[in-house]
Formats: structure tokens, sequence, C-alpha cells
């Protein structure tokens, strides 16, 4: 009787150790968690790519870098509507897109660069076979790619 007993108590205590180690790292967890779901500000570039008859382009490559730079960044590929989107820091920014169609495509976008900037304020964005657009802050830019023959 008195082993069972000793049995049964040393259960209980290891038992109740093992719910206080629980309750413990479950409580440690939570800010750790709630601090790597907080969401980063980004600004996003969506657009839509468009053949030379205005039809959307499905598995076009368009290429994303800052301006001043020759570094792409990001390497997109359009989707069954045409469209494309991608998450970049907010701005201050200017950065290039273009059509990857062909071994010209970087001439394009080398002569956009050249340019100045389009934003925002005279809505949706649209260029040729490249662009060349401004990012000032968090916020979504809505382009087209129309590109011709």
């Amino acid at each position: 009787m008195a082993i069972s007993a000793c049995r049964g108590a040393l259960l209980g205590a290891l038992l109740g150790f093992s719910a206080l180690c629980v309750a413990s790292s479950g409580a440690q967890s939570s800010p750790n968690s709630s601090a790597k779901k907080a969401a980063k500000p980004y600004a996003l570039i969506y657009g839509t790519i468009y053949d030379a008859q205005g039809r959307h382009m499905y598995g076009a490559t368009i290429k994303i870098r800052r301006a001043g730079s020759r570094k792409v960044l990001w390497e997109l590929t359009s989707d069954h509507s045409g469209e494309f989107a991608q998450r970049v820091p907010p701005g201050p920014a200017d950065y290039v897109l273009w059509a990857d169609v062909g071994k010209h495509s970087e001439r394009a976008a080398d002569e956009v660069d050249k340019g100045p900037a389009q934003n925002l304020e005279n809505g949706a964005v649209h260029g040729g076979q490249a662009v060349k657009v401004h990012i000032s802050g968090d916020e979504r830019l809505d382009l087209g790619l129309h590109l011709s023959k």
C-alpha cells in the first residue's frame, strides 16, 4: 500500500510539473510569435502586360530593377490574365520594369531609365515594353505594359 501511495503522489507531482512547463513555454512563445507576425510596410507594383493586339499575355517574363542599377532584383511571370505583382520596400525609390521578350529588351529598359519616372499622380501608369516608375511610400502602383510588334 505504501508503495502505490508513493507512486500516486510521484505521478501527481510529475503531471503537475509537466503542466507547469507547458503553460510557461506557451506564455513565452506568445510575445515572440506576435513580434514575428507584425506586418512590415511595403509598396506593391501591380501590372498587366498586353500583346500587340491588346490581349493579355500569359507567361511573359517581367524584370524589375532599381533605376540607375544594372542588377535585376525581381523576375516575375504573368498569370493567365497577363497580371503580375511584386512587393517592394516603401519609397521613395524609382524602379525600371520591362518585359523580357528578346535580346533587345534590356536596351528598352536602359532607354526609359534615362527619362523621368512616372507615378500615380495621373492615374494608372502605362508604358511600352519598359517603364520607369516612382514609389513614394507604402502605396499600390498599377501599370500596364503594352508591347508592339
